[in-house]
């Protein structure tokens, strides 16, 4: 009878190859979320803005300029958003 060559693959094997994809797949998903999180402070039109007058995450354009208009200190502010 003819013997087959067969691949054993051990416990530490199936470990290590785990942990690999768990970091490959944490990596691409670390930049996938970050191009979608990033938001209008950060890039596009209002990327070139003062510290004080970005637009935090999460908050509407509407809802931020009503807020820096009622502060004297960033009413400057409102000549940046159209």
């Amino acid at each position: 009878m003819e013997e087959k060559d067969t691949i054993q693959i051990g416990g530490k094997t199936i470990g290590v190859i785990f942990i690999l994809l768990l970091l490959l797949v944490g990596t691409f998903g670390m930049f996938a979320l970050n191009g979608k999180n990033e938001g209008v402070s950060s890039s596009g039109e209002y990327g070139n803005l003062p510290e004080k007058c970005r637009l935090p995450a999460g908050q509407e354009v509407d809802s931020w300029k009503e807020h820096l208009g009622h502060h004297t200190e960033t009413k400057e502010c409102l000549k940046y958003f159209k």
